[in-house]
């Protein structure tokens, strides 16, 4: 464990989280991170610390970011459900209706709420793709229009973990003619002032913090990455690793990863935006004047569509419409309307409409465990015991 000092502010009676925060330096192996709450719209805790590099040279700022994988889902599909608020989307209608290349190979009925809700049964490409390819906007949306389902759409459920963004996203592109990323930037982010973007620019790739590998997961833990290379025909191989880039964390540091728009996968933020997104879902949509999605979106986005066993992951799991829903073995908080979306390595963002929390967390040493992170479980735990 190297040196470090929390900064930021924290609300008094959130001190048992500000302890937990330091305990993730001191106990689990944090390298860098941030932490942020809000309730009720308001923040309550805003913390970082360590280091945003393994060399331990450069210092955690207010304003460092960092790519958060798969927290980037929630992102994007908070996109799609503002679309169906302006009435430009229907979550039941067929993709093609939006899309008409994807009709191919028997698709011709998958809805787009399927995409959201992982019964597309569109999660992995069949034939090999180079490693460039999640760069290519133009060559992966071909891939998945030609690509047959693995499984009949909606018969059963199983991570799109690369897929779904570029899925929702050539539905959002044909919408909108703007790419997610732009979308994201013009409806959501700069109205909220947030520090959130899928596809970053350049001259802000000097504050983003680098990814350290993650250890092996412990014992009781799934391996899906062990179980991938094992089989390598496998869904979840071909999930996970065609194209393999994702899986490399010296691309994921690399110009060409943060620079594309990866709508499942790159997004690059920090704590604060992420609760205070987060924060506007849970108390209905809205913070400080400024409405990201109307009540009945709020009620989509809480409401399980897919559970069960994971064709891909391989454990069981719950979704709505785009998002991660709180797990009866795997909680984000006690309350059963929680949503939000973690990311490999521990980021999270959830929302809580119940108690009215935002909640975010970022970090850039991976850990190994599939849904919640214990250094995230240990600042959920200590925020509901300080409510």
């Amino acid at each position: 464990m190297g040196e470090f000092r929390i900064e930021g502010s924290c609300d008094p009676r959130f001190e048992r989280a500000k302890a937990a925060f330091a305990e993730n330096f001191a106990l689990r192996h944090e390298y860098g991170a941030a932490v942020a709450i809000t309730i009720d719209g308001k923040p309550v805790v805003d913390l970082w610390a360590g280091h945003a590099d393994k060399a331990r040279t450069l210092p955690w700022t207010r304003d460092t970011i960092v790519n958060v994988f798969s927290a980037t889902k929630g992102l994007t599909a908070i996109c799609a459900h503002r679309l169906v608020d302006q009435g430009r989307l229907d979550l039941d209608a067929p993709v093609a209706s939006y899309w008409p290349e994807f009709a191919q190979t028997g698709k011709d009925h998958i809805r787009v709420r399927q995409l959201l809700n992982h019964r597309a049964g569109l999660p992995a490409l069949r034939q090999k793709q180079p490693d460039d390819a999640l760069f290519d906007w133009d060559v992966m949306t071909a891939a998945l229009a030609a690509e047959e389902p693995w499984w009949v759409p909606g018969t059963k459920h199983g991570y799109h973990a690369l897929t779904i963004g570029f899925l929702v996203g050539e539905v959002m592109r044909r919408v909108t003619g703007k790419s997610v990323g732009r979308y994201f930037r013009d409806e959501i982010a700069a109205p909220l002032g947030i520090d959130c973007h899928i596809g970053l620019d350049a001259k802000d790739d000097g504050r983003c913090a680098q990814m350290i590998q993650s250890p092996a997961p412990p014992p009781d833990q799934v391996n899906i990455f062990k179980y991938a290379q094992e089989h390598p025909g496998s869904i979840t191989a071909k999930a996970f690793f065609n194209p393999g880039t994702a899986m490399k964390l010296g691309a994921v540091n690399a110009r060409a990863w943060r620079g594309a728009e990866i709508p499942a996968a790159n997004g690059h933020t920090n704590a604060r935006a992420l609760a205070r997104l987060y924060g506007a879902l849970a108390r209905g949509g809205e913070v400080d004047g400024i409405r990201v999605l109307e009540p009945s979106a709020i009620a989509r986005c809480s409401t399980e569509e897919s559970s069960g066993i994971d064709e891909v992951l391989l454990i069981p799991t719950r979704f709505s419409t785009g998002f991660m829903l709180t797990q009866p073995h795997d909680q984000m908080g006690p309350n059963a309307r929680s949503f939000g979306h973690p990311g490999a390595g521990g980021s999270l963002g959830f929302a809580d409409p119940e108690a009215k929390i935002g909640f975010g967390y970022t970090m850039n040493k991976m850990g190994p465990y599939i849904l919640i992170d214990p250094r995230a479980r240990a600042l959920i735990d200590a925020l509901y015991a300080s409510l």
